[in-house]
């Protein structure tokens, strides 16, 4: 494996990381503190005035028209409409249940970039995905039997967690191009910017009564919600296109599986969960699958090789 490729994986391993733990820490907030819509709204309001302020200090980059409607579509999908439904499913169910719905999502990119980017579905990747599957399985079906089920789950919320992972894997899939062509400022600056402004006539009424802008707010909620803000929407939106840029989408996707294990591992260091023989078992499952898909050729790959046969049967 290549340096660039090393600095892919490093970059979306930390992504799903804070993405892990931002789901437990917004369903607190989500509780007591703010609206789903007024969340997202604060993440798409910070993250566009961060990563702005930050491309004043970077080259700037002029973005063709063409690209910058691909940029319009990718906000729409892979900030706007994947973090609305995120939160909005969150409030109405579980965390348990946001994680099983979150491992479709290698299963779901793998089949998007088959149709659009028209990436070979070989046996490794189906393997590797079938395999970080079940370890992320094994841990919420363990979480599940351990707490008898969680009932906060419904329906409706499960349903827009879906929605938000369908979002996300199109946003994968689509914005690999561009990815390839900017830095990760100058496409977050444009995307947050587009979703801020499309989620500003619904969401802004949300801030003004949102009790963490009270004077009832704790430091535990502030802590929080900064965490929310600059951890989970400004860093780990800025390490995606890195990873983007260096490997396949259907790699990147299979780190979602990592989430359900930093959730756990969270739950165990702050005194919510212990250690049991299914956490490990489950990481081991989680990398393997990784590892597999990784080791898959991709399209180039395949190409490559028809290419090479035809030199030689000439």
């Amino acid at each position: 494996m290549t340096k660039e490729k090393w600095h892919g994986h490093a970059a979306i391993f930390v992504t799903n990381i804070l993405f892990g733990l931002n789901i437990s820490i917004s369903k607190t907030l989500l509780s007591d503190w703010i609206s789903p819509a007024g969340l997202t709204f604060a993440r798409m309001a910070f993250g566009a005035a961060a990563f702005w302020t930050l491309s004043l200090f970077v080259k700037r980059e002029r973005v063709t028209g063409g690209d910058m409607l691909i940029l319009f579509i990718c906000a729409l999908l892979g900030i706007a409409v994947n973090q609305t439904f995120f939160v909005f499913g969150l409030e109405r169910t579980s965390p348990i249940d946001a994680g099983l719905i979150a491992t479709l999502n290698p299963m779901l990119v793998m089949l998007i970039a088959a149709v659009i980017l028209r990436e070979p579905i070989t046996w490794k990747k189906a393997g590797g995905v079938l395999v970080g599957a079940s370890g992320a399985l094994l841990i919420i079906w363990q979480s599940a039997t351990t707490h008898g089920g969680d009932e906060g789950a419904s329906l409706a919320g499960n349903l827009f967690c879906l929605l938000s992972v369908v979002s996300y894997c199109i946003y994968l899939v689509i914005s690999r191009p561009v990815a390839q062509r900017y830095s990760p400022v100058t496409l977050m600056k444009w995307m947050f910017l587009f979703a801020a402004a499309m989620l500003l006539p619904f969401s802004i009424g949300e801030l003004d009564k949102a009790p963490i802008l009270s004077a009832e707010a704790t430091w535990t909620a502030i802590l929080s919600l900064l965490y929310v803000l600059a951890g989970a929407t400004f860093l780990a939106y800025l390490l995606i296109p890195v990873a983007l840029k260096r490997i396949r989408p259907t790699t990147i996707s299979m780190y979602n599986y990592l989430q359900p294990i930093v959730a756990g591992i969270a739950a165990i260091i702050i005194g919510q969960s212990i250690l049991t023989w299914d956490k490990p078992v489950a990481t081991i499952l989680i990398f393997a699958g990784v590892y597999l898909v990784t080791q898959s050729k991709s399209r180039a790959d395949v190409e490559r090789e028809k290419a090479m046969k035809k030199e030689e049967k000439h």
